[in-house]
């Protein structure tokens, strides 16, 4: 980096925030509303040295900012501020911690964890009221002044419609650290991320959207590196704007770029997952990197009338404060940077409820909300939302506000319980194959707005699922505490006993039907399907259902089994059942199903049938221990026709023979679940067999009566 030989800096302007190179030189923008002071600290091209603090000359409305001429792109900097140290009152300012800009783009380097990097001092009798005053620079990473033009060329988001979009939810790291045909250093990096091989097996699955879990900088967690384990999944946000360096095999932000606009230009969507309900602070323990000592009473949610303390809805120490104008403007202000910088097309939203709490607790019509949903950028892309959080009220599925879809674990549950066998769950199941409406049918939402999920990053595979009755986490370090135990699941073992792997031929078949059939309920029924990556060749975490540390093979994707006998048979399956979605109107409906709209005599758009053809009654509706389920749905085509299918199912452990519903049609099999390789078969006559623990989709089409 070319040092610039006159220090001395100008006003400069309050606007952009963050570090803005002109060509000329670097102006520097920082809010903080209770600083006393800022110094912009810049060091030599290694982050080793620090060469010049320098106190930012001005500051308009909160904003603290100055112009150096002559800086240039690759200089290196960081921040210290100054003002009151009074914890009790939430004010927690060290001039002797180095911080990170919070609108750094690019960061150099990662924490390396001392003692210094607390604001208080370790160990003493006043704890975090004491303070620290050792310097923690040489500790610190250093944001980087960028330049970020690109030639993006005739790029332009895939906007694949909500109707049609399959979303798969994958590690950056995970999907390549084992790919033995890559170059090590683009291993677990976003150069592997567009690798022509995976677009096609994206494509050959007929999924359209991939869902990466955070990118944004993250902090390892000292408790994880002092056991000798990673934070894996990454969601301890250390940086809004930068990427996690460990991502970039060239250490060059248009990596990322050159990644998406491949997966553009072969029609796939990318959405990224994040984190703006807390960030990797912590609580009043935690240490001191960036927001905590810039400006602590702003940026998070203090307890009212004890400041010293945080308020923790998210579980993980602290809470952002987006009721603060300048915190909202730095979540956005971040969204649309990734939007308009890197052109993705979506967000999911981590404990999104925190996310809508004002005064009196969460509110569809909270800042945020509004402010994203008015924006005409954001108001755009794909908007998805983990709707809940550990605060009082955090559970909000179905709540959000329109224009926002949501994870519907309520979907994940009921399919896994039917599946198990479970009693008394048809009712229930009957409303997630349609979309859940009872959750989603208000305010004019879709059907789409259900993300439809059965695993998920946090929890078991879909082996592990059928492989496990419970979590096996051991390897995490906490006595197999951690991770929920209500999971769902089962071995399939005739006494429970037979955890994980097993060369019994009758368990592996029964695991094999109910994953199948699990995967055929999330694909044929109506809302947004997630797939979590690897399901589809069987992975498996070894019964680990909360890897969040595991940043190694228990985690990572092993594409040797993709190419497995097994791995390809259900590849194959899923394969088959997206191109039935995908191909079939039903599933691609943008209204509810109600039964109000009547094609012919006794056919509507959707019914539900017992084993004998005839609709449910409420008795058999209240049967908690009849595990079968026929649902007809029907809607007109493109071309006057009206399209029926019929899914009937079968979670028990024998075969059951279903009598179809009338009126009398010409009815094709076109999946089994228990024979997922049979090919499409016109049925002679009224009735059809469901092999235990399966499902069949019918389909038959009325012509068109002018």
């Amino acid at each position: 980096m070319p040092f610039p030989t006159d220090t001395t800096m100008l006003p400069g302007k309050p606007y952009p925030l963050g570090a803005t190179w002109d060509g000329l030189g670097v102006n520097f923008a920082v809010f903080s509303a209770n600083a006393t002071r800022v110094d912009l600290c810049l060091f030599s091209s290694n982050g080793r040295k620090e060469l010049a603090r320098l106190p930012l000359p001005e500051c308009t409305n909160e904003v603290w900012h100055g112009y150096l001429p002559r800086a240039s792109l690759g200089t290196l900097y960081g921040y210290r501020v100054h003002g009151p140290h009074e914890p009790q009152y939430g004010h927690r300012f060290n001039p002797t911690k180095l911080l990170l800009d919070p609108y750094a783009r690019k960061l150099t380097g990662s924490p390396r964890w001392a003692d210094a990097l607390f604001g208080y001092r370790l160990p003493s009798a006043r704890g975090d009221l004491s303070q620290d005053r050792r310097d923690s620079a040489p500790m610190m990473p250093k944001a980087v002044v960028v330049d970020e033009s690109f030639h993006w060329g005739d790029d332009r988001p895939p906007a694949v419609p909500w109707e049609k979009t399959v979303i798969y939810e994958v590690h950056l790291r995970g999907l390549s650290m084992l790919r033995e045909d890559l170059l090590p250093h683009e291993r677990g990096t976003f150069a592997a991320l567009a690798d022509p091989r995976f677009i096609d097996h994206l494509h050959h699955l007929g999924v359209t959207t991939i869902e990466l879990l955070p990118v944004h900088a993250f902090l390892q967690d000292r408790f994880l590196v002092e056991r000798g384990l990673r934070n894996y999944w990454g969601y301890s946000t250390l940086s809004y704007f930068a990427p996690e360096p460990a991502y970039l095999s060239t250490g060059e932000l248009n990596e990322i770029k050159v990644a998406i606009r491949r997966l553009h230009a072969a029609g796939i969507e990318v959405i990224l997952d994040v984190v703006y309900n807390h960030t990797c602070e912590g609580n009043e323990m935690g240490p001191t990197l960036s927001w905590r000592g810039i400006d602590n009473a702003s940026y998070y949610r203090l307890v009212p009338g004890q400041e010293r303390h945080y308020i923790n809805d998210t579980g993980c120490g602290n809470t952002l404060n987006l009721a603060h104008p300048r915190v909202l403007q730095m979540v956005l202000d971040s969204l649309r940077y990734w939007v308009e910088c890197y052109h993705v097309d979506g967000f999911r939203f981590d404990l999104s409820s925190t996310l809508g709490r004002e005064g009196n607790g969460f509110d569809p019509g909270a800042a945020f909300f509004d402010a994203v949903l008015q924006d005409p950028v954001l108001s755009r892309v794909k908007l998805i939302s983990e709707p809940w959080d550990l605060g009082p009220g955090g559970y909000q599925v179905g709540n959000h506000p329109p224009g926002f879809a949501e994870w519907n674990d309520k979907f994940r549950d009921t399919v896994r319980r039917y599946w198990r066998g479970d009693a008394g769950q048809r009712g229930d199941l009957a409303a997630r194959l349609t979309g859940s409406a009872d959750l989603f049918d208000r305010r004019y939402r879709k059907p789409w707005a259900s993300v439809n999920f059965v695993t998920a990053h946090d929890g078991f595979t879909l082996w592990d699922l059928v492989s496990y009755a419970g979590k096996h986490n051991e390897a995490n370090g906490e006595d197999n505490r951690d991770g929920t135990d209500d999971n769902a699941s089962a071995n399939w073992s005739e006494d429970g006993s037979v955890e994980g792997d097993t060369d019994d031929p009758q368990i592996l078949a029964t695991r094999l039907r109910v994953a199948r059939a699990m995967m055929a309920t999330l694909l044929l029924s109506q809302g947004t399907p997630m797939l979590t990556a690897g399901d589809e060749w069987l992975r498996t975490q070894l019964g680990n259902n909360n890897a969040y540390c595991q940043d190694n093979m228990m985690s990572w994707l092993d594409w040797e089994k993709a190419g497995t006998e097994a791995g390809q048979a259900m590849i194959a399956c899923m394969r088959r059942l997206l191109a039935l979605r995908a191909r079939l109107p039903l599933f691609s409906l943008r209204q509810f199903l109600h039964g109000r709209t009547e094609f012919a005599p006794g056919l509507r758009d959707i019914g539900w049938f017992c084993t004998e053809g005839t609709p449910m009654t409420p008795e058999q509706w209240s049967n908690p221990e009849d595990r079968t389920l026929s649902l007809r749905r029907a809607c007109r085509g493109a071309d006057g026709a009206v399209h029926l299918s019929l899914l009937l199912m079968n979670a028990g452990a024998e075969a059951v023979e279903f009598r179809l519903p009338e009126p009398v049609l010409e009815w094709t099999q076109l999946f089994d679940s228990a024979q997922p390789e049979a090919p499409e078969t016109r049925l002679d006559g009224q009735t059809h067999t469901v092999q235990a623990h399966a499902l069949a989709l019918l389909s038959a089409t009325l012509p068109r009566h002018d």
